[in-house]
C-alpha cells in the first residue's frame, strides 16, 4: 500500500517535472514549487533532501512519460524491421504530444544542465546512451533475423537515427515548425528502406 508520505512524494515529482523542463534546473526556484504544489518549503524538503534531488526525480518522471508511449508503441509489431518503422511513425506525432509536458527533457536538460549541474547532465547522457542501446538492440535483433543486412554497424546507426531525431527536435522547437520533425522522419524512413533493409 502506497503510504502519504510516497503520494506526496510523487505529487510534487508529478508537478515540478514541467517546471524544471520549461524553466531549467537553475531557473527553477523552490518557490516556483512551493507555488506550483501548494505546499510549504518545508514539505518539499521533507520530501526531497535538496533541489537537485528534485531535478533528478522530475527529470527522470518526464522522460518515463515520453518514453512508456513509445514502448508501447513498438509492441504493435514484432519485426526489428518494422520496429524501426514504428519509431519513425512515434516520432511524427511527438511535436504536439512532448509540448503538453513541457517540451523534450533530453533536449532541454541536456542543453540547461551543460552549463550548470554537471551531475544533472550524466543523467541526461545515461538517458541518451539507454535510448541509443536499445535501438541498438532491434538493429542487431533485425541482422539476426535476416530482416537487415549484416553489412552495417548497428551502433553507429542507432547514434545517426537518433542524433538525427533530436536534431529535428531541436529544429521543430525552435522555429515552431513541424516540417523538420516529418522530413527528418521521412529521410529515416528512406535510410530503412534502402541501406538497412536485407
Amino acid at each position: 500500500m502506497t503510504t502519504k508520505a510516497e503520494l506526496t512524494s510523487q505529487y510534487i515529482i508529478e508537478v515540478s517535472a514541467p517546471i524544471f523542463n520549461k524553466n531549467g534546473y537553475a531557473a527553477t526556484s523552490i518557490k516556483d514549487i512551493t507555488d506550483a504544489t501548494g505546499l510549504t518549503k518545508g514539505s518539499i524538503y521533507g520530501n526531497f533532501k535538496n533541489k537537485e534531488e528534485l531535478a533528478y526525480a522530475s527529470f527522470k518522471f518526464m522522460v518515463k512519460s515520453l518514453m512508456k508511449p513509445l514502448s508501447i508503441h513498438l509492441k504493435k509489431n514484432e519485426s526489428p524491421i518494422q520496429k524501426l518503422y514504428l519509431i519513425t511513425d512515434f516520432y511524427r506525432n511527438y511535436y504536439p504530444f512532448s509540448k503538453q509536458l513541457g517540451g523534450c527533457p533530453v533536449l532541454n536538460i541536456g542543453v540547461d544542465s551543460n552549463h550548470s549541474n554537471s551531475q544533472l547532465l550524466n543523467k541526461v547522457k545515461e538517458t541518451i546512451q539507454s535510448i541509443q542501446d536499445k535501438l541498438c538492440s532491434i538493429i542487431e535483433m533485425g541482422i539476426e533475423r535476416e530482416e537487415i543486412t549484416t553489412e552495417i554497424n548497428a551502433m553507429q546507426y542507432a547514434k545517426r537515427f537518433d542524433t538525427m531525431i533530436q536534431g529535428a527536435i531541436f529544429m521543430t522547437y525552435t522555429l515552431d515548425d513541424d516540417f523538420y520533425m516529418q522530413d527528418t522522419m521521412d529521410h529515416i524512413d528512406d535510410i530503412i528502406t534502402n541501406k538497412l533493409k536485407f
